[in-house]
């Protein structure tokens, strides 16, 4: 797991390498600097000379000087290595999400994955900090100090034996007790990240039901949940502050106290001032390290959690993905379903759709009429690939889809769903997702199509004015045709229309119907619709009903045979006495 993300170090490695070599240098230095202090102060008190003292103060001053420096240089290494790790990191879960089906996109939410993108980065960010750092300083210093400080004290560094498995003790029931919240904080961040997305997301719902109460006590409930957590971590947290204070103390009242009466009971020829001053030197060296390893296990075990959920996106397998030998070029818009059945998931214990035989020609209009949950929707998302049979075969242009290259086949089938996304940027800018070098001539041409050129031209910029986050600058029937448009640049041979035109006038929708016919006759046009009059021109209308084909045929046939499509029909228009609506 964790071997997963340390491959995100990638070109960081050379200063993940020289910040633990500066690391290493540090605490080498750190440890030798109270072994000559100890002897500067014995010789002092032995009377030495004038010039033993100043060469020592120089090699001191001089330690002291390489000691920061190599302190400071891990520190610029240390954040160049973890901001770059933490790039990469956050670059290799967005690039692993960009290639995930629509299947493995269900088996995460957007708030959880914003989550994972931004706390989990920067909780693994910080612990790789710490792990190039700290996690090799203090065990150094600690092994180091340990050993100095019983070359200078000898017996009395029992002090150690005594104190260290108290302070370990106590730190690793602190971590143990406070891991637990930690760790049901992630989730909670899920929440309330999901909160907040669906409160900006839905914000024109929020006030124009007068919501924002329950909105905000909802934010309020998930934020004070994660608050109690924390609290409660840090409580038990704040407890290494006591205990260590009381080992510090202990240790100097222990050294000052035995070390003197050492000192003094024997002259000075077993402890003498230097080692007592080194002791109190190496002890409080000793527990501060520890103090460091149980902040770096508690820091561990909070980002665990994070590691595993990054673990969980990096390792998912992408459900749908290209075959070995992919077939590059799309002949034509000919669709064939073979005995297709589907279910979203291996574990549903119903088929969203059944019993599917479907045979459309190249250049066909095919209209699809059904209630709410019959499966229009998933039978056309089959199509393009972004879902995966369960049982038998889709073809397009004579081939099965699961041959294609996923990138050719998905150039060939445009889809404008009723609520398709518009971004930051241009129109123009917003068109050319569909063709990335379309002239300004063909950009007018798709609006004209798609009766979008009329609104676009009234616009102060025209194609350069500025469409908002989401597109909540226009309205929903000139997002439609402006979508529409985008779709048509890609010049498909099968255009998908899922309930596309569903926020535009009939007169509109009908001028959108007569130019495709006009002018992209060659291309397979499947129509989602509400309105009759929105299909009843089709080549081929299709009535689903409980995710199966329940009848097919034209118009005509399906008044006489259908009786679904007979009593949408008759509801539509008023009995039957006037036109479709």
């Amino acid at each position: 797991m964790y071997g997963t993300l340390l491959k995100c170090v990638r070109e960081y490695k050379k200063p993940a390498l020289l910040t633990i070599l500066f690391i290493v240098l540090e605490a080498i230095i750190e440890t030798i600097i109270p072994f000559i202090t100890a002897n500067l102060v014995n010789s002092i008190k032995n009377g030495t000379d004038i010039t033993f003292i100043v060469k020592t103060g120089v090699l001191l001053i001089l330690m002291a000087a390489i000691s920061l420096s190599c302190g400071a240089a891990a520190g610029i290494t240390c954040a160049k290595a973890s901001a770059g790790f933490s790039k990469n990191l956050r670059h290799d879960v967005f690039e692993k999400i960009q290639t995930f089906a629509f299947k493995n996109i269900d088996k995460f939410s957007s708030a959880s994955l914003v989550t994972r993108l931004t706390t989990d980065v920067n909780n693994v960010q910080m612990a790789f900090m710490m792990l190039i750092r700290i996690a090799v300083r203090a065990p150094l210093m600690l092994i180091f100090a340990f050993i100095m400080a019983f070359i200078m004290g000898g017996k009395l560094a029992v002090t150690f034996v005594i104190v260290i498995p108290i302070l370990t003790s106590g730190l690793l029931l602190i971590a143990k007790f406070a891991m637990p919240a930690f760790r049901s904080v992630f989730k909670k961040y899920d929440r309330l990240n999901e909160s907040i997305e669906e409160n900006v997301r839905g914000m024109r719902v929020v006030k124009g039901f007068s919501r924002e109460e329950y909105e905000k006590k909802k934010f309020g409930t998930a934020a004070d949940s994660i608050c109690k957590d924390f609290t409660k971590a840090e409580r038990i947290v704040a407890l290494n502050g006591p205990i260590m204070q009381l080992c510090v103390y202990f240790n100097m009242a222990f050294i000052l106290s035995v070390g003197s009466k050492i000192v003094i009971s024997n002259m000075g020829t077993v402890i003498d001032v230097g080692q007592i001053s080194a002791m109190l030197t190496y002890g409080m060296q000793i527990l501060m390290q520890l103090m460091m390893l149980s902040m770096i296990y508690v820091m561990l075990t909070m980002s665990a959690e994070s590691v595993r959920r990054l673990n969980e996106v990096l390792t998912e397998t992408p459900s749908i993905a290209n075959p070995e030998n992919p077939v590059t070029e799309v002949k034509d818009g000919s669709i064939t379903f073979t005995d297709v059945n589907f279910k979203y998931s291996e574990k549903a214990k119903k088929y969203a759709l059944f019993d599917i035989d479907l045979e459309i020609k190249s250049g066909m209009t095919v209209g699809i009429i059904g209630g709410t949950g019959s499966s229009k929707s998933t039978l056309v998302q089959l199509i393009p690939r972004l879902y995966d049979v369960t049982v038998g075969s889709v073809k397009v242009g004579g081939v099965d889809v699961r041959e294609y290259d996923l990138d050719t086949l998905r150039d060939s089938v445009a889809m404008v769903l009723q609520k398709n996304v518009l971004f930051s940027g241009t129109i123009k800018e917003n068109l050319r997702w569909g063709n990335e070098n379309a002239t300004d001539e063909e950009i007018i041409e798709a609006c004209k199509l798609s009766q979008a050129d009329e609104f676009v031209a009234s616009f102060p910029d025209g194609y350069d004015t500025m469409i908002e986050q989401g597109g909540t600058n226009v309205s929903g029937g000139q997002k439609q045709r402006l979508c529409i448009a985008r779709a048509l640049l890609k010049k498909p041979k099968i255009l998908i229309l899922d309930d596309s035109t569903s926020a535009v006038d009939t007169k509109t929708d009908a001028l959108i119907r007569a130019g495709f016919k006009k002018y992209i006759p060659d291309t397979t046009k499947i129509i989602i619709a509400q309105r009759i009059a929105s299909v009843q021109d089709a080549d081929l209308i299709l009535v689903m009903d409980n995710g199966k084909i329940s009848a097919m045929g034209k118009h005509d046939e399906l008044l006489q045979k259908s009786e679904i499509y007979r009593e949408v029909y008759e509801q539509q228009t008023n009995g039957g006495d006037g036109d479709a609506a």
